[in-house]
C-alpha cells in the first residue's frame, strides 16, 4: 500500500530529529513507501470549497544538520490525499481551532490524524473530565472565589491555564502560599479563559508517566522526572526521561478510556498519569515516540501507520 501523506506541522528546519515524534512519524511513513508533502499551519486554507495547502513534497534522513529536502513549492488540494496528519503543537487558540475546522470538511474521505473533530471537542485538560474517578480533585472555574473554596479544601494545588502546554504558566501553591489572588488577577489579566486548578499529588516527585496508546491501546510508557527542586515534569522545562512500565492501574486507566478514543478516531494519544490519577489526555500533538523506542524497543511510530492502514484497508 502506497499512500499520499500531507503532514501539517511547525517548521522541519528546527525540530530535533532525536526527539520529535512527528519526524519519527514521517520517517517511518517514507520507509514504507508512502509520499510525504509538508506544510505549515498558515499554508493551510480553503478555497471555493477546496481544501488546499501550499507546501513542498519531502523527503527525511536522520542526519543532523541534514534532515530533510524539499522538492518545488506548489497548491496542493488535500483531498487527494489518503492521510492529513494534523501535527502542528499547541498552543490550542483560535488558530489552531480553525485548522479543525478546515480539515473536518475533507475527512471522513481523507483520512485526518488524529480526527479534527474530536480534536476540537476533546482538549487536553477537558476530556478527564468525563472520568472523574480517574482524576485527582479538580475545578475549572475563572471565578476567584471558586478557585479559593478549591484551595481552602485541599490546601496544596496545582493552578494553571486551561490551555496551556509544555509546563508553561504551572504554579504549585501550598498551604502556607498567600499568592493565589496575585496568581488569579495575572492569568485574568493576560486571558479570558477559566484557570484549571487540581489536588497536588505528592507522587509527581518520582515522575509524571507519559503513557503511549495506539488505536485506543496502550503500547508503552515513560517516566518523566522533574528536575530537583521543581514541580513540573514536562521536558521542555527539564524533566529527565526514564524507561517505565505499565502498572495494573496505568492498565485500569487505559482499558476505561481506550474505547473511546479509538470510537472518535484519536489513533495516536498520549496520556499523563502521576501515581494513581490520570491527569491528562493529550490528542493534539502528543509526544514521546522516540523516547519510548530508546528505552524499551517499542516502534510506536510503526503501531501507528499499521493502525492507519488497517483503518484506510477497511474502507
Amino acid at each position: 500500500m502506497s499512500l499520499k501523506v500531507a503532514i501539517q506541522m511547525d517548521p522541519i528546519g528546527a525540530i530535533d530529529i532525536d526527539a520529535d515524534s512527528t519526524f519519527a512519524i514521517a520517517l517511518e511513513a517514507q520507509q514504507r513507501g508512502h509520499e510525504l508533502f509538508y506544510y505549515t499551519p498558515e499554508h493551510l486554507a480553503f478555497q471555493n470549497g477546496r481544501v488546499t495547502a501550499r507546501g513542498w513534497p519531502l523527503e527525511l534522513r536522520r542526519e543532523k544538520g541534514n534532515h530533510y529536502s524539499l522538492g518545488p513549492e506548489t497548491e496542493a488540494d488535500l483531498s487527494g490525499f489518503d492521510v492529513v496528519w494534523l501535527r502542528q503543537d499547541p498552543p490550542f487558540d483560535m488558530g489552531y481551532i480553525t485548522t479543525t475546522h478546515i480539515l473536518q470538511m475533507i475527512h471522513p474521505a481523507t483520512l485526518v490524524v488524529n480526527d479534527p473533530f474530536w480534536v476540537r471537542n476533546y482538549p487536553e485538560k477537558l476530556l478527564v473530565l468525563q472520568f472523574p474517578d480517574l482524576i485527582p480533585p479538580t475545578t475549572i472555574a475563572r471565578d476567584l472565589s471558586v478557585i479559593r473554596a478549591f484551595k481552602q479544601a485541599h490546601g496544596d494545588i496545582i493552578l494553571k491555564p486551561l490551555y496551556g502546554n509544555g509546563g508553561a504558566g504551572v504554579f504549585r501553591l501550598d498551604p502556607n502560599d498567600r499568592n493565589l489572588a496575585s496568581l488569579h488577577e495575572l492569568f485574568t489579566t493576560l486571558s479570558n479563559e477559566p484557570l484549571i486548578a487540581q489536588k497536588f499529588i505528592p507522587d509527581v516527585s518520582n515522575g509524571d508517566k507519559r503513557i503511549i496508546l495506539v488505536d485506543g491501546e496502550p503500547v508503552g510508557a515513560i517516566n518523566r522526572v522533574p528536575p530537583a527542586g521543581e514541580t513540573r515534569s514536562n521536558m521542555h522545562v527539564g524533566g529527565r526521561p526514564e524507561k517505565a512500565g505499565l502498572t495494573a492501574r496505568d492498565r485500569e486507566i487505559c482499558a476505561r478510556i481506550g474505547p473511546l478514543l479509538r470510537e472518535k478516531g484519536q489513533i495516536f494519544v498520549g496520556i499523563d498519569v502521576i501515581g494513581d490519577y490520570l491527569t491528562e489526555i493529550n490528542v493534539t500533538s502528543p509526544t514521546g515516540l522516540q523516547e519510548l523506542k530508546r528505552f524499551d524497543g517499542t516502534d510506536a511510530a510503526a503501531l501507528i501507520w499499521d493502525a492507519i492502514e488497517a483503518r484506510l484497508a477497511e474502507g
